[in-house]
């Protein structure tokens, strides 16, 4: 599964910089990207300190693509770590 044409062809995906940011790839796919959520999905992946800054913002994206790769799906090497 090509998970960028994926995402592209989603609604809203040209209003959203779902590439950069957590929020916004939350926001696409139906995800509540509230702070509390993205606590507990950092949580999830391995950060146990999430506080909602920038870098770890940053972080959490890269696993979440990470996790999209190991499970099979086709993500451009930028996405990930």
């Amino acid at each position: 599964v090509d998970v960028e044409s994926k995402l592209d062809a989603m609604t809203n995906a040209a209003e959203l910089k779902w590439r950069n940011s957590i929020v916004d790839l939350m926001k696409l796919v139906g995800l509540d990207a509230s702070y509390e959520n993205r606590k507990e999905l950092a949580t999830e992946l391995g950060d146990n300190d999430y506080s909602g800054k920038a870098e770890e913002n940053i972080w959490l994206h890269k696993q979440v693509m990470n996790k999209l790769a190991a499970a099979g799906g086709k993500v451009p090497a930028g996405l990930k770590d």
